[in-house]
């Protein structure tokens, strides 16, 4: 479905059905592509990284449980080298 910007203003339930439908929605301003709204999915995809062997690689690591201390530590500076 192409949609304007008064389309998005006046016909705003057109273009919630349309997404309901599993429609892509372009939306069009003076005639020009300005964005396209997609449908929000009812179950989240596993994208193609979750897949990798590489992804999850370091759940294991005790030191990283905490992620706010592991961030901490690594923002701190040279400061406590010297």
């Amino acid at each position: 479905m192409k949609a304007s910007i008064l389309d998005l203003r006046r016909r705003m339930k057109d273009v919630l059905r349309a997404l309901d439908h599993n429609e892509a929605v372009t939306v069009l301003h003076r005639g020009k592509l300005r964005g396209i709204l997609y449908p929000a999915r009812r179950k989240p995809r596993v994208g193609p990284a979750a897949k990798h062997p590489a992804f999850g690689i370091w759940k294991d690591r005790e030191d990283l449980k905490d992620v706010d201390s592991a961030v901490r530590e690594l923002r701190k500076g040279r400061g406590h080298a010297v």
